[in-house]
C-alpha cells in the first residue's frame, strides 16, 4: 500500500521540466530532427519498431528523441501509442521469397542459387573509430547496386527438394495474437515466434549464445539471411481480392540444424526461424537459434535442462517492457512495507538478545 506524498504534484512537474531541459541538452548545439534520427540512427529505429510491434520509422524516431536515446523507454512509448490505434483487419502472410533484397547471404552454400549480396554490413569493418566522422564530413557515394527485385528462392527449398530437411506443413488455423491475448503455456510455435520477435534483443541474444555454448542441442548453420522490402497485401471484402497497401523492411533468418532422427522421423536437418522489422540481423539470428531450442518437444528430442529449452522461462522473461515495469516499480514508495519489515527485524533482534545468557554475552 502506498501513502500520499504531500507536495508531490509540484515536485513531479518540476521533475518533468528538468527532464525536458536535460533532453534538449546545450542550446548552443543544434537540436536533432526526427528525420536525422530516422535516417542516421536507423538501426536504433529498427529495434524500437521491432520490439514496439509497430512499423513506423517516424514515430520510432520521435520516441527515441523523447526518450533521450533510452531505447527501452522508446519501445514503451511506441507500445503505449500502439494500443490507441484502431485495427481494421489482418494482412496476408508476406511473401519473403519475393523480397527486394538489399542483403542476402548463406553460410551453407558458397554458390547459393540466386547469388550472395553482401549489402550494408559491419561484418567486414575493422572496428576502429573513424575520426573522420567527428569532422562531420560528407560520405562519398558508394558503388551500390539496385536491390534484387526478381524472386530469390529460399535455400531451404533446395534442401527440401532432396527431402533432407524437415518439412514445415502449412496450416489454415489462425494463430493466436499476442497483442490481443495474454501469453498461455504451453504456447504454440506461432505464439513463441511472436514473443521472440518483440522480445528484448539482449535477452534473446543471451539465450541464443547459451545454446551455442552447449546449453541445448543446437548446432546451427545460417542457411540464409536476407534483408529487404516486401509488399504487404490485404484482402478487401468489397473487392473480392487482395490489394497491396504498402511495403515493410524485414530481416529474415532461417537456420539449418542437425537432427539425429526419432522413432517416427528419419535423420534430417531441422529449422530455426527469425523474422524482425527493419535491419536487425543479430536479433533475427538469435531468434532463430532460440526458436530451434524451444522445438525439442515437438521434434521428440530430450530436454537437456537448458534455460533456452524452458518455454515458460524464456517467454516470460523476454519482454523488456514487462521486465522494466516490474523492476522499476521498486523505486516507488514502499514506506509501509519497509516499516513493517524494519519493526520485524528489530523485534527479532530484541528476542535474540533476551535469549542470550550473561556468559554468552561476555564471550
Amino acid at each position: 500500500m502506498y501513502v500520499a506524498v504531500k507536495g508531490g504534484e509540484k515536485a513531479i512537474e518540476n521533475a518533468h521540466a528538468w527532464l525536458a531541459e536535460e533532453r534538449r541538452g546545450a542550446t548552443d548545439v543544434a537540436e536533432l530532427s526526427i528525420a536525422q534520427i530516422r535516417e542516421q540512427l536507423s538501426l536504433a529505429v529498427n529495434r524500437v519498431m521491432a520490439e514496439g510491434s509497430l512499423f513506423d520509422p517516424d514515430l520510432a524516431a520521435l520516441a527515441i528523441k523523447q526518450a533521450r536515446g533510452d531505447l527501452i523507454e522508446a519501445i514503451f512509448l511506441i507500445r503505449a501509442y500502439r494500443t490507441t490505434l484502431p485495427r481494421f483487419g489482418y494482412t496476408n502472410p508476406v511473401k519473403t521469397d519475393r523480397m527486394a533484397c538489399d542483403r542476402r547471404i548463406s553460410a551453407t552454400f558458397k554458390d547459393a542459387p540466386g547469388g550472395q549480396v553482401l549489402g550494408p554490413t559491419f561484418d567486414y569493418t575493422h572496428r576502429l573509430l573513424d575520426f573522420k566522422l567527428a569532422a562531420e564530413g560528407e560520405v562519398p557515394p558508394s558503388p551500390k547496386g539496385q536491390p534484387r527485385t526478381d524472386p530469390v528462392p529460399h535455400i531451404a527449398d533446395f534442401l527440401k527438394d532432396e527431402d533432407i530437411i524437415q518439412d514445415e506443413p502449412a496450416s489454415d488455423d489462425a494463430p493466436a495474437d499476442l497483442t490481443r491475448q495474454p501469453m498461455e503455456f504451453p504456447a504454440g510455435r506461432p505464439l513463441r515466434l511472436q514473443s521472440l520477435a518483440r522480445g528484448d534483443e539482449g535477452f534473446v541474444l543471451g539465450m541464443a549464445y547459451s545454446t551455442q555454448r552447449g546449453y541445448a542441442r543446437n548446432h546451427a548453420f545460417v542457411g540464409e539471411l536476407r534483408i529487404g522490402k516486401v509488399a504487404v497485401e490485404m484482402d478487401i471484402p468489397e473487392l473480392g481480392f487482395a490489394i497491396e497497401i504498402g511495403e515493410v523492411e524485414l530481416t529474415e533468418c532461417e537456420t539449418v540444424n542437425q537432427f539425429k532422427g526419432s522413432k517416427t522421423e528419419p535423420p534430417q536437418f531441422t529449422r530455426g526461424y527469425g523474422l524482425v522489422f527493419g535491419q536487425s540481423e543479430r536479433k533475427s539470428i538469435a531468434m532463430a537459434l532460440v526458436d530451434r531450442a524451444l522445438r525439442w518437444q515437438e521434434l521428440g528430442e530430450d530436454n537437456l535442462g537448458a534455460p533456452a529449452q524452458d518455454e515458460e522461462f524464456v517467454l516470460s522473461h523476454a519482454d523488456n517492457i514487462q521486465a522494466t515495469g516490474f523492476l522499476e516499480h521498486i523505486k516507488l514508495p514502499h514506506y509501509v512495507d519497509f516499516q513493517s519489515e524494519l519493526e520485524l527485524v528489530r523485534k527479532l533482534r530484541r528476542d535474540a538478545e533476551a535469549r542470550t545468557t550473561p556468559q554468552e554475552a561476555a564471550e
